[in-house]
């Protein structure tokens, strides 16, 4: 089969196509033949060096967490009834990062497959697995309630492409904040409120120019760094902070302040087990299937121009989801 494997770290040009043997199903696995597998930030981040010392990689490794497509064949001790089934599935346990997505064929741990509602399109489905799940669940754990003050930062990014609607619909008053106005047109068209450019210099002064003296009840953040921590400022005594992303690099260092301010952080390395992980993928696919929410798909690249992909994320080029397709089609 084709994959596409990191040889060593660093740019994207360490990603090479190349083959590997076909895998088999252990027990208690299925056999996918991938249509599309996703392209996390995470991915670009491990290929550049960062995390090892959350993550172990070994080198030379297949990156990709999440995958969509046909079951092939199942292991022993795997219902029969799955071979055929439209799928989407992840690739390794909350906290864990396996690998193994940008292939055409994929083992995955059977209860970790989600079969695809009839009438919704791969492209989105699979986008209910990772920024889905994190996007249903922050709103749910953020308990929003009608007339809260929301901050959203990397609005433009596959996550936010769910955070921002999820919230809107919550009778949340969103305020998206991105790079570039593209971004922020997808985020008005989604249901912000407000948007703001945080390029800029003095971005959160454009917010508070807009709330006047409230507090913002709560801030999912998932760009980190300086402007997660900026973004902590608008915060107050009673908020939330989610910190789920850290497209610039790092997380923000926020925890010490928080307490001391009493805003209440969950980040990265909250405990989600894979009951939660598997509850909360369902619910975003049956919001997709109920047409409540549309991801946005800003890139689908043939498997083979995969370092295509992470330059064009790394660049901030791309508006919401990024796929890799092996040009097999799905049943």
């Amino acid at each position: 089969m084709r994959v596409v494997r990191a040889t060593r770290f660093g740019d994207p040009e360490v990603l090479e196509p190349g083959e590997a043997p076909d895998p088999e199903p252990a027990p208690g696995e299925l056999e996918v033949h991938v249509a599309v597998a996703e392209v996390l930030f995470l991915d670009t981040q491990l290929r550049a060096g960062w995390g090892r010392e959350y993550f172990e990689l070994e080198l030379p490794f297949v990156l990709g967490e999440g995958v969509a497509g046909v079951v092939a064949s199942v292991g022993d001790g795997v219902d029969d009834r799955w071979i055929g089934r439209t799928v989407i599935a992840g690739m390794s346990k909350a906290g864990e990062y396996n690998g193994g997505g940008y292939a055409e064929r994929a083992v995955v741990a059977a209860d970790a497959a989600l079969e695809v509602p009839e009438g919704v399109e791969l492209d989105h489905a699979l986008g209910a697995l990772h920024d889905g799940l994190m996007g249903v669940s922050r709103v749910e754990k953020a308990e929003l309630a009608p007339g809260d003050l929301v901050l959203v930062t990397a609005a433009g990014g596959s996550i936010g492409a769910w955070v921002v609607p999820l919230a809107a619909r919550a009778g949340a008053t969103v305020i998206a904040a991105a790079r570039g106005e593209r971004k922020l047109a997808l985020a008005r068209e989604r249901g912000a409120a407000v948007t703001v450019d945080y390029s800029e210099d003095g971005w959160t002064g454009s917010v508070r120019a807009e709330i006047g003296d409230r507090d913002v009840d709560v801030v999912y953040d998932g760009a980190g760094g300086r402007i997660g921590a900026e973004a902590f400022q608008l915060t107050g005594r009673g908020s939330r902070f989610f910190s789920y992303g850290s497209a610039s690099g790092e997380f923000a260092g926020i925890e010490a302040d928080a307490e001391r301010r009493g805003v209440r952080v969950v980040g990265i390395d909250e405990d989600l087990g894979p009951s939660d992980q598997r509850r909360y993928a369902e619910a975003a696919l049956a919001r997709l299937a109920a047409g409540e929410i549309r991801p946005v798909i800003g890139q689908v690249v043939p498997l083979e121009r995969a370092a295509d992909a992470h330059t064009a994320i790394e660049a901030r080029r791309v508006a919401g989801k990024t796929l890799l397709a092996t040009g097999r089609e799905a049943a």
